[in-house]
């Protein structure tokens, strides 16, 4: 529980910020809705993220320590969290969000990581499901923070800070001690022919990359597509409707986790929630109305969500190298980051011409595309 609640700090550093916060940031320096400064930051914000990320695994892999790197990601990203709100320009405002990336990223590396060394294969389907609690955790805290007359909006991205705090120091306080020594050594799977063993691996990254371009598009601009449909929709109403269905998402995806735990079928939760994201897509792309489109989002945003959590879990079960955790991990976050340098062009390039049920209907294909993937490598990962 401690874990997962520090992964939750993770994501309430990141989603009120770059769900809603970076684009009232962007308002008030541009005087207006600006999509190509938001491309801008979020393309040239991944970048960095993926570098960082891959970096803080082979730092916390050599030096054999998680923790000592964790709270110095914690502290950077907090200091420069503040100073975001504190940007004059687009362009330090590029600057600031980049650096935060690489000072997040430090922390989230090895966290996940120490998740590996900790959770055996017995339970990588409930660690899967107690990760949603991040994503639900962090779109509570969008809520909370643009809640009107809470906090006023030049204290809120101080809340964010302290919220985060909260989360992680906790785990990393008590979680000393936790490693299982089993955990750090090769297993049978080192055994399996190599060439099976990276496709399995390809597998699960490029279904985790498929989806993760649909769920990416939506997360930066699913505040202007609702008001696309409704002009003046306000931002507290998206932050709302993207923190129900990622609480709704949490007992499913652990309730899922767990029954593929006793069943010894990994794949089967993966392959279910990656179709109902393409329906949920498809609904969005044919919605006419805005319950419509809620509706579809809903559907969307909650097999995504299950999708993502369990595929985390799981994806500590086909790494086959403990000694090198930290690095594999980075490498599959660029199913993470990625999305956020292609997405935020092609959507730049695809609406203003064809709206975005052209987007969603690609993103739909996509989601199938995955689901394809991961039946075909069978019942067991």
């Amino acid at each position: 529980m401690l874990f997962a609640l520090a992964a939750a700090g993770g994501a309430v550093a990141y989603v009120p910020l770059l769900t809603v916060l970076m684009p009232q940031r962007i308002v008030q320096l541009q005087g207006g809705e600006d999509v190509a400064a938001l491309a801008q930051v979020t393309f040239l914000g991944a970048v960095a993220a993926s570098l960082a990320n891959i970096a803080a695994g082979i730092l916390s892999d050599r030096s054999k320590r998680r923790r000592p790197w964790i709270v110095a990601g914690l502290i950077a990203s907090c200091l420069l969290l503040l100073a975001v709100g504190e940007a004059r320009s687009v362009s330090e405002l590029v600057l600031l969000i980049m650096a935060w990336q690489v000072a997040l990223n430090l922390m989230l590396s090895p966290l996940m990581a120490w998740a590996g060394d900790c959770f055996p294969d017995s339970q990588k389907g409930v660690l899967g499901g107690a990760l949603a609690l991040a994503p639900a955790l962090g779109a509570l805290a969008g809520s909370l923070v643009t809640f009107a007359g809470l906090v006023s909006p030049q204290a809120r991205l101080g809340l964010v800070a302290l919220l985060v705090c909260a989360l992680v120091l906790p785990a990393v306080v008590f979680g000393g001690g936790r490693i299982r020594p089993a955990l750090m050594q090769a297993t049978d799977r080192a055994a399996t022919p190599v060439a099976r063993q990276d496709r399995v691996v390809m597998r699960m990254w490029a279904a985790r990359l498929l989806v993760q371009v649909a769920e990416g598009g939506m997360f930066a601009f699913l505040l202007y597509w609702l008001r696309s449909l409704e002009p003046g929709y306000p931002e507290n109403g998206a932050a709302n409707i993207f923190s129900a269905v990622l609480v709704c998402a949490v007992p499913l995806s652990l309730l899922l986790g767990r029954w593929s735990d006793r069943h010894g079928r990994p794949v089967q939760p993966l392959t279910g929630a990656a179709l109902l994201c393409a329906a949920g897509l498809l609904t969005m792309a044919a919605a006419g109305s805005l319950g419509w489109a809620i509706a579809g989002y809903v559907l969307f945003a909650s097999a995504a969500a299950i999708f993502l959590s369990l595929h985390s879990g799981q994806t500590l079960r086909v790494l086959p190298a403990p000694q090198h955790r930290g690095r594999d991990l980075g490498v599959f976050n660029l199913t993470n980051t990625v999305p956020g340098m292609v997405m935020p062009w092609l959507t730049v390039m695809l609406v203003p011409t064809f709206g975005y049920a052209a987007l969603f209907v690609l993103f739909a294909a996509l989601s199938i595309a995955s689901a394809g993937l991961l039946a075909s490598s069978g019942r067991r990962v």
